[in-house]
């Protein structure tokens, strides 16, 4: 049974009300600042599976408007990369099902990395007594919240930034297709959004700009919060069985290297302050799954111990621009010195 892209969406909103209620009546969830789409999702995924195995009854979902709608807010590695990059390991190096085991190594990366990031704040922030410094109201950042509101116009403002970022970054997608740099179609709608928000303020200073505003954070949230659910829910557990041993292998070793490089490395470097164990827990989340990860690990942690606005600059920037654009040169050298 496939669910239509309507009812998917239908789902994952309940999925994700799911996570909210579990999260407010469980401590330990709340305590270890546990993402709400992370609880939701993988009760869903595991709910799902049960009934495949018990029944023999296979529910999958259209996860067209996932993609849509969250893929192209802030995604880093993960599903979109290995999207990305799946033809060229099954055109040149014969991998059979490339981009369903890189999926799948994604997602569980993913739950990893929502599932520690609480943690490590937690335990980085009692250990060194830290708290925040910042006067802000609202984890993402958001400036003058009580002058500002969401109304009918600050939406079609959103949607018409969104838009045209979009349509730039589309056809600068095209443009870099054509002489050979392969990216996921985000990055370049990221660049786009970057583009604008950092010259169309200065050019026209009296026009109204959606960063750092309430309407800009309901749909990030949104967004954030949809994606991750539907990529958890979304998971086919049994049809990793035969993959197990291998992709466990692999998580565990990730799991040493990112728990280890992220406390002893990232939040020492950093300064080792509040800040820096906010964006600490972000590199978790970025490491393990990807840039939605990194964010919901954060607001999670802002949420119960202050703002960090630093924090929501740094991470978003680099783990959804800067570490994608490596990532093309690497993965391109990688591939052309294995062949």
């Amino acid at each position: 049974m496939e669910f239509s892209a309507r009812q998917t969406v239908i789902i994952a909103v309940l999925v994700l009300f799911l996570g909210k209620f579990l999260t407010k009546r469980i401590n330990g969830l709340k305590e270890f600042n546990i993402p709400e789409p992370v609880t939701g999702g993988m009760l869903a995924s595991v709910f799902f599976s049960l009934i495949y195995i018990i029944f023999d009854f296979n529910i999958s979902f259209s996860l067209m408007q996932r993609d849509v709608l969250g893929g192209s807010v802030s995604l880093s590695g993960g599903h979109g990369t290995a999207i990305a990059w799946a033809p060229s390991f099954e055109n040149r190096f014969g991998v059979i099902n490339a981009a369903e085991i890189g999926i799948a190594c994604a997602t569980f990366g993913l739950v990893l990395g929502g599932v520690i990031g609480g943690p490590i704040a937690k335990y980085l922030i009692n250990k060194h007594n830290l708290s925040s410094t910042s006067k802000a109201q609202l984890s993402v950042g958001i400036k003058n919240e009580k002058q500002q509101s969401i109304s009918v116009d600050s939406v079609l403002t959103l949607l018409l930034v969104l838009s045209i970022a979009v349509g730039l970054g589309l056809n600068l997608h095209k443009l870099l297709a054509s002489m050979g740099v392969m990216l996921p179609i985000f990055v370049p709608c990221l660049f786009a959004g970057i583009l604008l928000t950092n010259s169309v303020p200065l050019i026209f200073k009296k026009m109204p700009w959606v960063s750092q505003t309430p309407t800009l954070a309901l749909v990030s949230d949104l967004s954030l919060g949809l994606f991750l659910a539907m990529s958890l829910m979304s998971l086919q557990l049994w049809a990793l069985i035969d993959l197990a041993g291998p992709i466990l292998l692999i998580l565990a070793a990730q799991l040493i290297l990112t728990l280890s490089f992220s406390i002893f490395i990232v939040f020492r470097f950093l300064g080792k302050n509040y800040d820096a164990a906010v964006i600490t827990s972000g590199y978790a989340g970025l490491a393990l799954g990807a840039t939605p990860t990194a964010i919901a690990n954060m607001t999670a942690v802002t949420k119960k111990y202050g703002a960090s606005p630093k924090a929501f600059i740094i991470v978003p920037l680099v783990g959804a621009f800067f570490i994608d654009l490596s990532n093309a040169v690497i993965i391109q050298i990688m591939l052309n010195w294995i062949n």
